[in-house]
């Protein structure tokens, strides 16, 4: 039986939120993003409920919100942190391909600006000063092992990538 969701995850900067509009458009989809549900859910920016709770119990709240995620024909954009919580992405699974978007390290400097201001969970080496390089190489493995489809989307405009993703989840649900 073919999974009726999209579910993307990746790091910061990978593109889940923007390539995802694209890619709920291309495939005819509806469009959620586990970040907007998760403030709204607790009326807090993520950087705020960071903040105030923590890493570890910040980690524990989007698992809770993942899980409670039920829909059906949705394009999922779920935050760079999703990995910490594998009963979440476990029950994303159930009914959806999840897609890791795959992009080079390189790539991510050159995109994203300050961390601390993009609701970034760092926790570990990352939040003990190694930065982006060590939340890099610390997410990488989870993203690989989580994810049903590897795509890499280094290099691609979000439309070409979108459609790269569209091609490679009607691979994987045929």
């Amino acid at each position: 039986m073919a999974k009726s969701n999209i579910v993307l995850i990746g790091m910061p900067g990978a593109g889940k939120s923007t390539l995802g509009v694209v890619l709920a458009k291309i495939a005819n989809l509806g469009f959620l993003d586990a970040d907007l549900v998760i403030q709204q859910q607790c009326g807090a920016t993520l950087q705020t409920l960071i903040d105030e709770k923590g890493p570890e119990k910040f980690i524990e709240l989007e698992g809770e919100v993942l899980s409670g995620i039920d829909v059906e024909g949705c394009v999922i954009a779920t935050g760079g942190s999703a990995v910490y919580s594998q009963t979440a992405i476990e029950r994303l699974r159930e009914h959806g391909v999840v897609v890791y978007l795959e992009i080079a390290y390189e790539s991510l400097v050159e995109r994203l600006g300050d961390l601390r201001e993009r609701g970034v969970v760092m926790r570990g080496n990352a939040g003990a000063g190694g930065g982006l390089r060590a939340l890099f190489d610390e997410r990488r493995p989870l993203y690989e092992s989580a994810a049903d489809v590897v795509v890499n989307v280094d290099g691609l405009t979000i439309t070409d990538a979108a459609r790269k993703v569209a091609a490679a989840v009607a691979a994987t649900n045929a």
